[in-house]
């Protein structure tokens, strides 16, 4: 497991890769470790001939004025470690400094990437954090050139929009692979923000999921989509400590908004505020036609 900060020397070692004929696969994250991203990098190393990079850079582009970019956990030597004991590792862990990212300094402005989709739910909350978003995963795919990428379930409307990136910017030349939610055995999404949760808030975050299972179930049923996800608002309003910022449903396809009639894969996604920890968890699930 080699760890380059350059861009000069990642590039010398996939030039290598390649001409020993391997595929390149690509697992950006934020740092942080957590099993939810060593379950993407298991995913990496099980594609044919693969040569598995993962990065580790926290954005600055994507944080908006009200969130603390400094206040992000950064723990390289934690993170390092964890890498180091999986059975089979990344073959390469890129850490590039900010300015290696941004040799010209932070752009005043950025390429409008995400749309209307970046302005809804978590745009809504989080202006701007899209198209941050966007611009680094850009020029990570850019810079890497990955054969296929590798992104967690957790956040769809991030992983939508790279989809939707990779189709009009890249050709589709990428393979985007979709990998699973990972969760504590209560149920709650492993998050880098989960060590910021109170016992009290710990205690009460499985209900999330819980919420989500039990408007799936709901819909599954029969009953109508606006009433299931009324209930479920409820029950999460009435969660002590909880502030619920959004509860929908949408097309996994399109990430718009369904209703009644509706049949297909179906994206249920929620964002609660738990005693000043912001929490995001979603499910997918397919409407039929009723019998």
């Amino acid at each position: 497991m080699k760890i380059v900060e350059t861009v000069l020397d990642l590039e010398k070692q996939i030039s290598l890769a390649r001409s020993q004929n391997r595929k390149i696969v690509f697992v950006p994250t934020m740092g942080a470790l957590h099993e939810g991203h060593l379950s993407l990098v298991r995913t990496a190393t099980e594609q044919d001939e693969a040569f598995v990079i993962l990065s580790i850079f926290v954005n600055p582009t994507q944080f908006g004025k009200n969130e603390d970019f400094d206040r992000y956990p950064r723990t390289l030597d934690e993170d390092l470690a964890k890498l180091d004991k999986l059975g089979k590792k990344p073959d390469l862990v890129f850490v590039p400094s900010v300015a290696e990212v941004y040799p010209d300094g932070l752009p005043v402005s950025l390429v409008s990437r995400a749309g209307a989709v970046g302005s809804v739910f978590e745009g809504a909350i989080r202006p701007g954090h899209f198209d941050g978003m966007l611009h680094v995963v850009n020029w990570f795919f850019r810079t890497v050139d990955p054969d296929v990428a590798i992104f967690g379930a957790k956040d769809a409307q991030q992983l939508y929009l790279i989809r939707r990136m990779v189709k009009r910017e890249f050709d589709s030349s990428i393979k985007v692979i979709e990998g699973e939610t990972v969760r504590e055995a209560d149920g709650l999404a492993l998050s880098s923000r989960n060590r910021f949760l109170s016992p009290e808030a710990r205690q009460l975050a499985p209900r999330i999921f819980e919420a989500l299972q039990k408007v799936r179930s709901q819909i599954e049923s029969g009953e109508e989509i606006a009433k299931a996800l009324e209930m479920g608002r409820l029950a999460l309003t009435g969660l002590a400590l909880a502030k619920l910022d959004y509860l929908a449903l949408v097309d996994k396809s399109s990430f718009q908004p369904i209703s009644a009639g509706f049949t297909g894969i179906a994206q249920l996604l929620v964002a609660v505020n738990l005693d000043g920890v912001r929490l995001i968890d979603n499910i997918s699930f397919t409407i039929q036609e009723p019998a």
